[in-house]
């Protein structure tokens, strides 16, 4: 499901880089519409954040050939509209901002074990496994044990592995479990988990938009709607989702979401607004 970052960086307002800021830009005014946009409209759109023309087809090409985004000709024009597996992607990030949040306060106590053995001949499955752990919310407690707090559908993490001729089941193991004394849930989660470099990125993000102003330097609601979401989805998909009850009282998550979801609430009527000014759509 994780998707790499594009290469080129966007513009002096962003440290995003252009396919963050795409994937931000289809979720928002693609996602669940049966509809492709014409390229001209999304170089416009990104303009707007500094991004070069050359960067945009270069994203958009790179998206196209990974079957993440298909082409629609009409006349001299060309469109874009999203794949089934680019629209899966789109609905897990849109779950996450909306549905999951940044602070897990139902935390049923138990925990997912995953821990796993393969040869050195398998290293490049070994390290996309480790890929595919962290982008779940997995911590390593110990060589060859990740966990993960509630419950992780390991087998569809591990579905789109390439695996050749290797049965993973023979060297992957999955539990769901309790901690039992002598162990700590706390212990855990201090032992597989930074929760200090996690504190300091949500305390980056309340540091660019907690502000009255917030990207004085962005000139509208359309850019700073894509840069904020952009910001947020990455910080948010970074986060182990931890049980709340297990972290400080004053945890920067809670402070932050509340400002991504005050400013998003804010710029999206002027964004929407710009949108239909600017993007010439297609029906699919």
């Amino acid at each position: 499901m994780a998707l790499t970052e594009g290469d080129g960086q966007a513009g002096a307002e962003s440290s995003a880089r252009p396919q963050s800021l795409m994937l931000s830009f289809l979720g928002i005014y693609l996602l669940g519409r049966d509809v492709a946009v014409y390229s001209g409209s999304i170089i416009d759109v990104f303009a707007r954040l500094d991004v070069s023309e050359e960067a945009v087809r270069s994203t958009l090409a790179r998206m196209v050939k990974r079957n993440l985004l298909t082409r629609h000709r009409q006349g001299r024009k060309m469109y874009f509209g999203l794949m089934p597996h680019a629209a899966d992607v789109l609905e897990d990030g849109r779950r996450r901002i909306w549905e999951t949040g940044a602070v897990n306060r139902d935390w049923d106590g138990t925990w997912t074990l995953v821990g796993f053995s393969l040869p050195d001949s398998r290293r490049s499955i070994r390290h996309d496994l480790r890929s595919r752990l962290v982008w779940a919310g997995f911590g390593l407690l110990q060589s060859g044990l990740w966990i993960a707090p509630g419950t992780k559908d390991v087998g569809a993490m591990l579905a789109p592995l390439e695996l050749g001729d290797l049965d993973l089941s023979d060297h992957v193991t999955v539990l769901r479990a309790r901690a039992l004394e002598p162990t700590e849930s706390a212990d855990l989660v201090r032992k597989a988990f930074d929760t200090e470099q996690i504190a300091r990125r949500y305390r980056a993000f309340l540091d660019r938009w907690d502000t009255r102003h917030p990207l004085p330097e962005v000139t509208d609601d359309l850019a700073r709607q894509l840069l904020l979401h952009t910001d947020w989805l990455r910080l948010i998909r970074r986060d182990p989702h931890l049980p709340a009850v297990h972290l400080p009282p004053e945890w920067p998550a809670i402070r932050a979401e509340q400002v991504f979801r005050t400013l998003a609430h804010a710029y999206a009527p002027g964004a929407r607004t710009l949108a239909d000014r600017v993007f010439d759509e297609l029906a699919r």
